[in-house]
C-alpha cells in the first residue's frame, strides 16, 4: 500500500476518494498488521572482558548487511574467570577488576543492540553456582541485567522464534540437539565449531547451527585451550526460521 503523498495523478489530484486523514488511518493499520520477516543476528560467546576488540564491529556490520531486526546473544557474555571451579590465573584480574572491565566492554554492545535476548551460559551462571555452594539463597543475588548495567536485555535459559530454539548448548552439539528434539536449533558454547547442517525427511526440514564465538584466544582466561584448535570467530543470521547463515570474521 502506497503512502497518500504517492497517490497523485498528472493533474496533482489524489487518485483516492478518501481524505488524507482517512487514508492514513487505513495505511497505518495495514502497516501494523503486515507480518514482519524476522531477521535475527545471533552473537556468539563473548566471555567479556576477554572478547576480541574487532568482534563487535563484525557483529554490527553483519546486522546491517543482512537487514536484521532482532538480536540474540547465545550465552557466556561474561567469563567470570576469577570465580571458576577450575584453576585460575593467580596473576590475573581480581573479581572486582574483571567484573568492571566486563561491564565496560559490554557497553558498546548495549549501545549497538539496546534490546536483545541473552541466553544464560555456564560462565554467566558461575556466580549463582558459587552462591549455592555457599548455601546463599537466590533471593540475595541481583539480576544479571542489573549487575551488568543492561536494563533492556532479556536474560533467559532458552528462547524460541519461528519454531527455532536458541540455547547455549552445554549438552552437546547443535547437530545432535536438533535431531534429538526434532527442531531447528541454534547454539554456542563450543568455541571451535561453526557450521549449519540440515536434516531433511519426507515431511520436514530442520537445521542445527553452531555459532562461532568472539573470544580473544590469546587472553590468559583461554589458556586452558591453548593446545587445542583455534576458535571459529563469527556470528550468524537466521531469516524467518528457515534460512541459517554462518558469518565468519576475517582474521
Amino acid at each position: 500500500m502506497k503512502k497518500f503523498s504517492e497517490l497523485y495523478a498528472g493533474d496533482g489530484k489524489p487518485k483516492v476518494r478518501l481524505s488524507e486523514k482517512e487514508y492514513e488511518i487505513i495505511y497505518n493499520y495495514r502497516e501494523k498488521e503486515k507480518p514482519k520477516e524476522k531477521r535475527i543476528l545471533v552473537i556468539g560467546d563473548l566471555h567479556s572482558p576477554f572478547d576480541l576488540e574487532e568482534y563487535h564491529q563484525h557483529c554490527v556490520d553483519t546486522y546491517y548487511k543482512w537487514n536484521c531486526n532482532q538480536v540474540i546473544f547465545i550465552g557466556d557474555v561474561i567469563d567470570n574467570h576469577y570465580s571458576s571451579y577450575h584453576e585460575t590465573d593467580v596473576d590475573g584480574y581480581s573479581g572486582g577488576q574483571e567484573l568492571e572491565l566486563a561491564i565496560d566492554r559490554l557497553k558498546k554492545y548495549y549501545t549497538s543492540f539496546p534490546k536483545a535476548d541473552v541466553i544464560i551460559g555456564n560462565h554467566d551462571r558461575l556466580i549463582m553456582r558459587k552462591a549455592q555452594t555457599s548455601a546463599i539463597p537466590s533471593k540475595w543475588i541481583k539480576a544479571y541485567k542489573d549487575v551488568l548495567e543492561v536494563p533492556n536485555w532479556n536474560f533467559t535459559e532458552r528462547v524460541e522464534y519461528d519454531n527455532v530454539q536458541y540455547i547455549h548448548g552445554e549438552a552437546g552439539t547443535a547437530r545432535t540437539k536438533s535431531k534429538a528434539d526434532m527442531q531447528s536449533t541454534v547454539q554456542g558454547h563450543l568455541h571451535t565449531q561453526a557450521y549449519c547442517e540440515y536434516t531433511v525427511g519426507r515431511n520436514f526440514k530442520i537445521f542445527g547451527l553452531q555459532v562461532g564465538c568472539g573470544i580473544d584466544f590469546s587472553s590468559y582466561a583461554m589458556a586452558y585451550a591453548k593446545a587445542g584448535k583455534k576458535p571459529a570467530v563469527g556470528c550468524a543470521v537466521i531469516i524467518n526460521g528457515e534460512t541459517a547463515i554462518n558469518c565468519m570474521m576475517n582474521l
